[in-house]
């Protein structure tokens, strides 16, 4: 970015340094980062030198809804491609864009909540590297129809730091996709992503993350939505690569009968690795969430999941739910679970849970009598297995899109 940078702007970015270079690295015995692999948090192999890509092949290669109503790519957090035919009354630019013509819009509402779910030291890292991603302000009683939808491309051996702020005003509606992909097959990136999502009074918000990066390279992910009273939030993570992904996600409930569901299916393979932490706060009363996270493993692959709901002093007549199913596809991977409540207000219903399990044999055999090969009827069940968290979202065009990248997963897998 350049010195036109709001003075706010790169006073948050000198402090973001200083707060990084001062955070202690995680520990094994952190609790937050408890299953973790911290090893994956050794970055200094990245040479931090980008590649000088293609953008018209890249541009070429990035497909996704057959007709969104915005779309972007960027190539190394710089934007090569934008297109939109949205009301003149919404802001949809580049995060750059948005600082320029837009910063006190975007001062409002950039990286305001605590993260307190293991990465503050890799949030002050973005918050003091990041350069773009994309701004949303969708004004009061707008409803978007269609999808707005942004392609994030690595290219080289480097460190991208895209960023995505949405913002809905009063009974407005949006739904954003961000595609995370790897232009080379065989080099090694890494993503320190972060994705303010801020819905308004009586909006509907959705968010869909994909994340298909090449399986040599890393990403952390850190989401924070709030919702407002009335408001509808529902927030998507979709894994088919990277050799390890770290996801952070906080629902902060801020308002009355407000609603954010978050939802995940992830599918590794071989000795990928997918780290899930999540925290569902209830601060007002008469507010509900729910969670569904759904994990196919292959190989020597592993997961974890932590989640926590948590219900504040006055988050009376809450009504919460998290659920993490684990379905084993070999004898060789690992999921490990950890689940939990803590309730501080009364009349309350509250659950979770967690479940592994492998294919019954009487599954498979039903299939086979019909016949249909073991290997095929295997994918099958673990197809319609993932079914059940993208049919939560409710759009048929954007539940294609999910399947078409997880049946390319199926596909690769042996």
């Amino acid at each position: 970015m350049t010195s036109t940078l709001p003075a706010w702007f790169q006073a948050r970015q000198q402090a973001a340094q200083k707060r990084y270079e001062e955070t202690p690295t995680p520990k094994r015995g952190d609790e937050q980062w408890r299953f973790a692999n911290i090893k994956q948090l050794k970055f200094d192999n990245l040479s931090g030198e980008a590649v000088e890509a293609d953008a018209s092949d890249l541009i070429a290669r990035s497909t996704g809804l057959e007709s969104p109503v915005a779309k972007f790519v960027f190539i190394n957090d710089q934007v090569v491609l934008t297109e939109s035919s949205l009301p003149e009354t919404v802001i949809c630019l580049s995060l750059a864009d948005a600082l320029e013509k837009h910063p006190e819009l975007v001062e409002a509402h950039f990286m305001k909540q605590e993260t307190r779910l293991g990465s503050a030291k890799y949030a002050a890292l973005h918050e003091a590297s990041v350069k773009n991603g994309l701004f949303i302000h969708v004004p009061d009683g707008v409803v978007i129809e269609g999808t707005i939808e942004a392609h994030h491309w690595i290219s080289g051996e480097t460190t991208v730091f895209p960023h995505t702020l949405i913002v809905t005003g009063k009974s407005a509606e949006v739904r954003v996709i961000d595609i995370f992909h790897s232009a080379e097959d065989t080099t090694p990136g890494l993503a320190i992503a972060f994705n303010d999502l801020c819905a308004g009074q009586n909006s509907s918000l959705d968010y869909i993350a994909i994340q298909e990066l090449n399986e040599v390279s890393r990403i952390i992910s850190i989401n924070e939505t709030s919702t407002a009273r009335d408001a509808r939030a529902k927030g998507f993570i979709l894994n088919t690569g990277a050799a390890w992904a770290r996801n952070e996600s906080l629902s902060r409930l801020e308002g009355e009968n407000s609603r954010s569901d978050m939802l995940s299916v992830s599918i590794p393979d071989h000795v990928q690795e997918y780290d899930q932490r999540t925290f569902q706060h209830h601060v007002s009363p008469s507010a509900n969430s729910d969670l569904l996270y759904k994990n196919t493993l292959y190989g020597h692959s592993k997961t974890v999941f932590s989640g926590l709901i948590f219900v504040g002093e006055t988050a009376h007549h809450t009504d919460a739910y998290q659920t993490c199913r684990n379905l084993f596809m070999s004898n060789d991977c690992e999921a490990n679970s950890m689940p939990g409540l803590e309730i501080n207000a009364d009349q309350v219903a509250c659950s979770h849970g967690s479940t592994s399990a492998q294919i019954a044999d009487e599954e498979i055999f039903y299939l086979q009598a019909r016949g249909i090969h073991p290997t095929q009827a295997r994918q099958l069940i673990a197809r319609g297995y993932s079914v059940e968290a993208v049919a939560r979202l409710e759009n048929e065009e954007v539940e294609d899109l999910l399947m078409k990248f997880i049946d390319s997963k199926f596909a690769r897998i042996k």
